[in-house]
C-alpha cells in the first residue's frame, strides 16, 4: 500500500487557503484517478478513518490511499503514522503534500527525505515516524510581504495571481504522485523538480 497524504486543516474557514495546498492535491489527486466525479466530491465520499478523511483504491494497478489528516496540521503525524502502522507501509512508501513559503508559488520541489525546513506538519510527521527519510512534494505559495506574518499569510487566501499559478500547479502535481506510483521517487524528481 502506497499513501499519498495531503497536509491542510480541517473547516470550512480554512478551505482554499495556502495552508490548505496539500488537500487540494488530494481531492484532485481522487478526480484524477477517477475515485471521484470531481474534486470537491472528496469529503463527501471519504471513510473517515486515522483520525482522517481517506480513499483507497487502484492506481495503475498497485494499491493506494489518500489520507487527508484532520488532527490539524500541528498534529499531522498522529494519522500518518496510525495509518502506516496498519498497513505495515515503509517510509519509502509514503508521499506527503504540502505548502512552502520558500518556493515560488507554483513551482513544485519533491525529495526522498529530509529537513521539516520549520514546516509544523512535516515537524510532527518526523516526530511520529521517528525519522525524516519520507519522500514529500512541496508546493511554493510565495513567501508573505513585508510585514505579513507567517501565520497569517499561509492562512490567507490565494490572490487572483496566484490562484493562475497555483490550479496548473495542482494538476502537475498529481501527474507528478502518478509518476512517483508507477516509476519511484527517482523518476518523480528528474521529471518534476526541473520544470
Amino acid at each position: 500500500m502506497q499513501l499519498v497524504v495531503g497536509l491542510g486543516n480541517p473547516g470550512s474557514e480554512y478551505a482554499r487557503t495556502r495552508h490548505n495546498i496539500g488537500w487540494e492535491v488530494a481531492d484532485q489527486l481522487a478526480a484524477t484517478l477517477g475515485w471521484i466525479a470531481k474534486p470537491a466530491d472528496f469529503d463527501r465520499s471519504a471513510r473517515k478513518k486515522f483520525s482522517a478523511l481517506v480513499m483507497d483504491g487502484q492506481a495503475n494497478g498497485k494499491k493506494l490511499m489518500i489520507v487527508k489528516p484532520t488532527t490539524y496540521m500541528n498534529l499531522s503525524g498522529n494519522a500518518v503514522q496510525a495509518a502506516m502502522a496498519f498497513y505495515q507501509a515503509a517510509a519509502p512508501d509514503l508521499m506527503v503534500i504540502l505548502d512552502d513559503l520558500a518556493l515560488p508559488c507554483g513551482k513544485i520541489r519533491i525529495r526522498a527525505g529530509g529537513s521539516s525546513g520549520g514546516h509544523n506538519g512535516l515537524k510532527d510527521i518526523e516526530r511520529a515516524l521517528a525519522t525524516d527519510q519520507y519522500p514529500r512534494m512541496r508546493l511554493g505559495i510565495d513567501a508573505p510581504p513585508q510585514f505579513v506574518p507567517g501565520k497569517d499569510y499561509v492562512l490567507g487566501a490565494f490572490t487572483a495571481q496566484q490562484h493562475a499559478l497555483v490550479e496548473p500547479a495542482v494538476g502537475r502535481a498529481c501527474e507528478a504522485i502518478v509518476t512517483w506510483i508507477d516509476r519511484g521517487i527517482e523518476a518523480a524528481m528528474n521529471q518534476f523538480n526541473r520544470e
